[in-house]
């Protein structure tokens, strides 16, 4: 293949190069236990309490707050079960989104199994939940609302801190999925009065199989690996110290570099969203036009498929996706394009590209040029397209 572009990084990012130097040594000199009462385990203790406050102060958190998992969906996890379990006694009633991500979902469905009630939001045309219909969901026996900080598909950003008002002035729960805003945007927990938040450290040029979530003082969740005194003894298990320190390294470059990386990735965004609605026909922006991530960009394509679309694109050396990650291999619309009200058709139709800060103007435009060819070809060979052009056009 003569040139690979990249724009996949809602699904994962490349490692940065200073990410990798400092885990490094972590796996071959630095290797022992932080659990070992030796001094040469023991001092790991130290780089992880290092890097746990450097992730508090991204967030304006105590590092205490700070508790290492997995990733993202492990953080979710833990988030809505334990939280659920331990105030299962005030009440059994959840509320969350209908355009969440699944590890929310899919746990809501658990939920569920286990006798809790979960309400599912509606959000409007871009993708936002309604701040009136959050509130009148409310009940006496509501003990969690999980709502994501920004959209992993069509990138829309929530009213967070308005979400987190809400929730405090009723004493509820707030719990928020930020895998795809932290590291991209500004983020105060106390500010937006989030009780709990998820983050995960390849969605920011670290390292896959780390993530954390911050867990507000005084909030009751109970531990969610059992076997060890890891994690205050909330989290068992020998600590993933090259991994702590690969999403320590991570955060840190993350905040350094936010607001120029954001600026930039924000004007190639907006540059490819122009080319792309003023050359190519019958094409749908999806997702808030302002409230969006910097580097999301989110069309569905009338009168084609996703999947032959990006199998195309792949053949030109351009990597995309047509929403999550985590279903690229179902066949099924996008929950979260049918949310917002787009019909099977049009959803089916969906692609999704996510910029770095390396992706250039120049690549853009051999994307949009390959992107031209391949929709044309496509809507050829598409009877619905052949059926529309014979109406003239017309519904």
């Amino acid at each position: 293949m003569d040139r690979l572009i990249y724009l996949d990084n809602a699904a994962t990012t490349k490692t940065a190069p200073e990410v990798v130097e400092a885990m490094l040594p972590f796996f071959t000199e630095r290797f022992g236990n932080p659990s070992g009462i030796y001094g040469f385990g023991a001092a790991n203790k130290d780089v992880i309490s290092r890097q746990r406050e450097t992730i508090a102060r991204a967030l304006n958190a105590k590092p205490f707050e700070i508790y290492f998992t997995a990733g993202g969906s492990e953080s979710d996890n833990w988030a809505l079960k334990a939280a659920a379990e331990a105030y299962a006694p005030k009440g059994r009633h959840v509320i969350t989104s209908k355009i969440e991500h699944h590890a929310i979902l899919h746990t809501c469905e658990y939920l569920e199994k286990q006798g809790f009630e979960v309400t599912y939001l509606d959000v409007d045309e871009n993708g936002i939940v309604r701040l009136d219909e959050l509130e009148a969901a409310i009940r006496s026996d509501t003990v969690l609302i999980s709502i994501m900080y920004a959209n992993n598909e069509i990138g829309t950003i929530q009213p967070i801190r308005e979400i987190g008002e809400i929730a405090n002035a009723h004493g509820v729960l707030f719990h928020t999925d930020a895998v795809q805003a932290f590291g991209h945007l500004p983020i105060n927990v106390d500010e937006c009065h989030i009780d709990m938040l998820s983050a995960s450290g390849h969605k920011l040029n670290g390292p896959k199989g780390i993530g954390f979530l911050y867990i507000r003082k005084g909030v009751k969740v109970r531990s969610f690996v059992h076997g060890g005194a890891q994690e205050r003894k909330r989290r068992a298990g020998t600590e993933n110290v090259p991994g702590i320190v690969g999403l320590g390294a991570a955060v840190e470059r993350a905040v350094r570099t936010m607001g120029e990386r954001a600026a930039r990735e924000e004007k190639l965004r907006n540059y490819l969203i122009g080319r792309i609605e003023k050359e190519i026909p019958y094409c749908r922006l999806n997702g808030d036009r302002v409230k969006r991530l910097p580097n999301n960009v989110n069309f569905s394509f009338r009168f084609i498929e996703g999947e032959s679309l990006l199998i195309m694109l792949d053949g030109k050396g351009i990597c995309a996706s047509s929403g999550s990650a985590c279903t690229s291999g179902s066949l099924d619309p996008s929950h979260v394009l049918l949310a917002i009200g787009l019909p099977h058709e049009t959803a089916h139709g969906s692609l999704r590209m996510t910029l770095s800060e390396e992706v250039t103007e120049e690549e853009l435009d051999y994307v949009v040029d390959n992107l031209k060819e391949i929709v044309v070809r496509l809507r050829r060979m598409s009877p619905l397209y052949e059926d529309f052009v014979k109406r003239g056009g017309v519904e």
